[in-house]
């Protein structure tokens, strides 16, 4: 229901009634306007919010159930229906906490066909000093490049005739948000294999040739991420020049977030002093609040079913900001968000004069189908761009 009103107030309407929503002879043909029109057309606009509205009071109890039925037979409400559950569905996409936005870039990739991420190292070294009628020295540029490609995603969900005829409408409401939870949990485990594998932090890309492992692989603490933070800073490009990385996401599971959020949201920091005994201490303001911020892996545990899954932190440097990120996630253009189709029916009544009814479901078993379709892709990229430890203290 509350899903409902929230989409009602997206759909920017104003005059529309239940009168003119179901009266076919207004003017506007419906089908077979595509996605892009309908959203420039206001008369569809209109039928939509009160499409909706009319959806919430057969929720709600306000409306009779036979009234479905009636709207059912209509040309446009079955179009009308659809766009409703497939707005309730990006509302429940967009809404299903995830966390990959923190550590991986976003970009929108062309067709399903192998992508490329080219890029370029060298020339932007410090620059050596030349000599009196001296030859300046040459350098050169070496390139390299990242691939990956999209894949769809999906399901069917079918539903018996004998549904509707019973008015189980809250199976009906059930619908987006299930796959819209579906799609959203899909990319986050997608993402989570990137960097986590069945013992921890994923071995092919947290290795010691790559630095990118926290020395000793310390339990989570105020002093380990400090150990983190300067593992991180340490990293240099090809050329050996420093890698300068301002913001940073701790990415920690379920396990360690109130230990993650202590930390950061600390007044102040209690720290071993650098170059001091272990007894020594350095109390200081919490500056960690400034440069780090907590993000929560859900799958964390789940894919490192193994060992390590409660204990297991990383650090990475913003995606969008650090040039070249240490994963990527692409969706296709066009269908950059999950899409939800109902089947067309393949029935027909005999003595209803050729008509269909949009909601007769399939010939053979009188089932409806609605199937969900995400389209998606992701890769490793720098390693440079994040360290790890498995916390496991050793």
């Amino acid at each position: 229901m509350a899903e409902l009103l929230e989409v009602i107030d997206r759909i920017r309407a104003e005059d529309a009634g239940v009168k003119k929503l179901f009266t076919p002879a207004d003017g506007v043909g419906v089908r077979g306007l595509s996605v892009r029109m309908r959203a420039r057309n206001p008369q569809y606009m209109a039928k939509l919010a009160e499409t909706a509205r009319f959806m919430a009071d057969l929720y709600t109890g306000k409306r009779p159930a036979h009234h479905l039925q009636e709207a059912l037979t209509t040309d446009d409400f079955p179009i009308l229906f659809g766009d409703v559950l497939d707005r309730q569905l990006l509302a429940n996409y967009r809404e299903a906490p995830y966390s990959w936005n923190t550590i991986v870039r976003r970009r929108r990739v062309r067709d399903f066909r192998t992508v490329k991420r080219f890029f370029v190292d060298g020339g932007d070294g410090t620059l050596p000093e030349v000599g009196r009628q001296e030859e300046y020295p040459e350098t050169k540029l070496d390139d390299g490049k990242y691939e990956y490609s999209v894949t769809k995603r999906g399901r069917r969900m079918p539903f018996a005739w004998e549904t509707m005829v019973n008015d189980d409408l809250d199976a009906l409401n059930d619908v987006p948000e299930r796959f819209g939870k579906a799609a959203r949990r899909s990319e986050e485990k997608e993402v989570t294999e990137l960097f986590i594998d069945a013992n921890g932090p994923h071995a092919s890309f947290f290795t010691g040739g790559n630095n990118n492992l926290i020395p000793s692989n310390p339990v989570l603490s105020t002093n380990a991420l400090q150990t983190g933070l300067i593992t991180l800073a340490a990293q240099k490009d090809a050329g050996g020049e420093p890698i300068v990385i301002e913001a940073v996401t701790l990415w920690v599971p379920p396990a360690l977030e109130i230990t993650a959020m202590n930390i950061v949201n600390a007044l102040q920091l209690e720290l071993n002093e650098a170059g001091g005994s272990t007894n020594t201490k350095l109390i200081t303001a919490n500056w960690v609040k400034n440069r780090v911020k907590v993000s929560v892996g859900h799958y964390i545990p789940i894919v490192a079913a193994t060992a390590n899954g409660a204990t297991t932190w990383m650090l990475f440097a913003d995606p969008e900001n650090s040039g070249r990120p240490a994963g990527e996630i692409g969706f296709l253009r066009g269908h950059e968000e999950p899409e939800i189709f109902l089947k067309a029916p393949n029935a027909m009544r005999v003595g209803s004069g050729g008509q269909v009814d949009p909601m007769a479901g399939d010939f053979d078993t009188d089932s409806i189908n609605y199937k969900v379709r995400h389209v998606m892709g992701s890769t490793r990229m720098d390693p440079k761009m994040a360290v790890a430890s498995n916390g496991s203290g050793a």
